[in-house]
């Protein structure tokens, strides 16, 4: 595809897949870094996991994947910019984002995926301007409410979840710079994903991973990030109330993780049911689903682009 005019474009390199760079101008003059795999087909907007790269999709962001796919760096991560007011950083801020990508691409319409925070931005935008979203597909979130959601498998009461999950956030600063000690020191890949490695369900979920290189890259990519930024980031998506979604009308999928510590299923369940026909799949995954089965990613976001016309 051609960029826009006066776009700045360039080649990806290292772990995020091939595709161009473009420079693009938030509703508060946010400069954000998109991202287009230069694809043909149907329109994706991926609406990301805070902080995640294009690398996160393999089956999805490929050249010749069959669908057309942008994207953005989130506020103050990869390449895009801090708002210059640095309140700015709601789940609503980050839909202007979504409106601006695609309007830089010249999409008055696309199929939206949602990961994690995607999929609180997905719903937004669905329910802001419903003629832009022609399908949904929520991955491991829940249309509002995240941090009332975390902690589940932890027997975590839900009244003390929000509590747990800002303190969560709060430690970040210090817990994400070890992420590069721990990307580092990670075993062959081969000897990391035995069947000796672990045991029960976190095996069944660390073993279900399809494309080993692709989660590496990604580690990488989190572990270049500034903590106390991006826990700034998450504690914004804690204001973020449940959204009423029964308004919402395209086509829909829910893809839930068994194993997700950060997703109640029966949160995710909840919305599938509040949406009118949509659909819901549970995989045995942790919350790095679109790693995990990708394949399972492909097939219901194909099932969903027909229905789009």
């Amino acid at each position: 595809m051609e960029d826009p005019p006066a776009a700045r474009h360039s080649r990806a390199r290292g772990g995020t897949p091939q595709g161009g760079h473009t420079t693009v101008r938030s509703a508060d003059g946010t400069r954000l870094r998109a991202w287009c795999n230069d694809g043909t087909g149907t329109p994706v907007l991926l609406c990301n996991g805070l902080g995640a790269p294009p690398a996160a999709w393999p089956q999805v962001v490929g050249r010749g994947s069959g669908f057309r796919v942008v994207t953005w760096d989130h506020r103050g991560l990869g390449g895009s910019a801090r708002p210059a007011d640095r309140d700015r950083v709601r789940v609503e801020d980050h839909v202007d984002d979504a409106r601006a990508v695609l309007d830089a691409f010249d999409l008055p319409s696309a199929v939206v995926v949602g990961w994690s925070l995607g999929v609180n931005v997905a719903f937004e935008l669905a329910l802001e301007e419903p003629a832009r979203v022609r399908a949904v597909l929520a991955v491991a979130g829940v249309p509002g409410g995240s941090f009332s959601s975390m902690f589940a498998p932890y027997g975590v009461p839900r009244r003390l979840r929000p509590r747990v999950g800002r303190l969560s956030s709060r430690l970040l600063p210090v817990v994400g710079p070890l992420l590069p000690v721990v990307v580092a020191s990670l075993p062959p890949w081969h000897e990391l994903l035995s069947p000796d490695a672990v045991r029960g369900p976190a095996r069944e979920a660390l073993t279900s991973v399809r494309h080993p290189g692709a989660l590496y890259a990604v580690l990488h990519e989190f572990s270049r990030h500034d903590w106390g930024w991006y826990r700034h980031l998450a504690l914004a998506v804690a204001a973020h109330a449940p959204l009423d979604v029964s308004p919402v009308r395209c086509p829909v999928t829910f893809l839930a993780g068994r194993y997700d510590a950060l997703v109640d299923v029966r949160d995710v369940r909840a919305a599938a049911r509040a949406v009118p026909g949509a659909r819901l799949r549970t995989v045995p995954s942790t919350h790095f689903l679109p790693l995990q089965y990708p394949g399972v990613v492909r097939e219901e976001l194909a099932r969903l682009a027909p229905s789009t016309g």
